[in-house]
């Protein structure tokens, strides 16, 4: 199954299009992602840039049951596409009758002006709109796409108060007409924080293929930030982000931080102690962890939350570190260690902690064990399991693996940082 991006009526039902690689088809297809019944099978899916119907065009030789049945393909493409998949003449007439389909929703939006420096076209601007009549039926034909490209995700539910919607638009002139094009977008929800607040969650947010990669998932990041700030938003949070994501929106609020004053006293002490402790022999142990009130005066002043400060903070110390030093690096490293471990284990070092033990298994051993913890009060000898030589060192490899990991996306994030922020960076040591 191939699937396109058709931006014109020349593109549609060509192959010299767009084409999108989906994240996974395989739960479209029943429990075991298989087509089963067809021989030679061929299915060619394209979806409008314009109005975001679609047409599939489905050819094969045969059909035989060959003892699993024929798989019903027009249910599986709805369970997909839904509404949208059109026959191909009404395919077709969209790229004439919808070519006014953006500018309808733009038109009730308004523009989003904010502090990023990404959009070099000036025909591309970023649009904010409520999740209603014209947009809600926008994001209904945009649900397809980002079925098949946001892993694991599901559609929201419009109906629900406090959604809205930022487009990327590109603001193009035919015949002395605008015309706009959709070039990606972001669903955010706005909801009730105790007493008197809002907070915003980011939920959806895609960039149409033929336009990744030029920095319009960095711009609606940073509109979005700029909403927060100018309407006092309690912070700014994301649902279930992906690992581009979050390398994005961690290396975005890295560099807003690198230029705030408060935590720079603070961020200088936590390198000094790093610099100065010797953490190699394990008699002394070291948190990086920045003070609550400052962690309150991010979330105030810059709108990040607690979880998201606490990721970009180790990412901080980690630039402010030279990576030359060993010592320096290994009580880094070390401080990593024991955030992992006691977020996993427990900080208790008696039985009234978490412990995890592996555990035979018929499935993947690898991947099979046993999280306890012990109650308060309860019987200690009863509430015990002894951790066998062999239990311990795998768990000590398994923390390692994860250590290393986030080592690896650390360094990552900081190198970014780095090439994107220089100017930062360099103010940042002169003080």
């Amino acid at each position: 199954m191939k699937v396109f991006l058709a931006k014109n009526l020349d593109e549609a039902a060509s192959e010299d299009c767009t084409s999108i690689q989906p994240f996974d088809l395989n739960h479209f297809f029943g429990e075991d992602g298989k087509i089963y019944g067809y021989k030679n099978l061929k299915i060619n899916v394209w979806i409008s840039a314009i109005s975001f119907h679609g047409y599939a065009d489905i050819s094969f030789d045969e059909t035989s049951d060959g003892g699993k049945g024929i798989t019903d393909l027009k249910t599986a493409l709805q369970s997909i596409f839904g509404e949208n998949l059109v026959e191909k003449a009404e395919f077709l007439q969209t790229f004439s009758k919808e070519c006014e389909y953006i500018r309808d929703v733009v038109t009730n939006g308004s523009a989003i002006k904010h502090d990023g420096t990404n959009e070099s076209d000036p025909a591309v601007e970023i649009v904010r709109v409520e999740l209603q009549g014209a947009a809600a039926f926008l994001y209904s034909h945009l649900v397809p796409l980002v079925l098949l490209l946001v892993e694991g995700s599901t559609p929201i539910d419009i109906g629900e108060h406090g959604w809205e919607m930022l487009l990327v638009v590109k603001k193009t002139t035919q015949e002395s007409v605008s015309r706009f094009q959709l070039l990606g977008f972001a669903a955010v929800h706005n909801f009730y924080h105790y007493p008197e607040s809002t907070r915003l969650r980011i939920s959806q947010i895609l960039v149409l293929p033929p336009h990744q990669g030029e920095g319009h998932g960095l711009s609606l990041l940073e509109a979005i930030n700029s909403i927060a700030l100018s309407e006092n938003i309690y912070d700014v949070t994301i649902e279930d982000p992906s690992d581009y994501l979050q390398y994005v929106r961690s290396s975005i609020d890295c560099l807003r931080l690198l230029t705030f004053d408060p935590i720079k006293p603070v961020l200088s002490a936590m390198v000094t102690s790093l610099k100065e402790t010797n953490l190699s022999k394990r008699t002394c142990s070291l948190r990086m962890v920045p003070p609550a009130d400052l962690t309150e005066t991010v979330r105030q002043k810059l709108k990040i939350n607690k979880k998201q400060f606490l990721r970009c903070w180790e990412i901080l110390i980690y630039l402010s570190l030279d990576s030359e030093d060993r010592k320096s690096m290994d009580n880094f490293r070390a401080c990593i260690y024991d955030r992992l471990k006691s977020e996993i284990l427990g900080g208790a070092t008696g039985t009234n902690g978490k412990r995890l033990v592996q555990i035979p298994s018929s499935l993947n051993e690898e991947m099979s064990f046993a999280v306890y913890w012990t109650l308060e009060g309860g019987d200690a000898e009863d509430q015990t399991v002894e951790q066998q030589p062999e239990d311990l060192k795998t768990q000590e490899q398994q923390l390692n693996e994860l250590v290393d990991n986030q080592m690896e996306e650390i360094v990552g994030i900081a190198k970014n940082v780095t090439s994107r922020g220089k100017d930062k960076l360099a103010e940042l040591a002169a003080r």
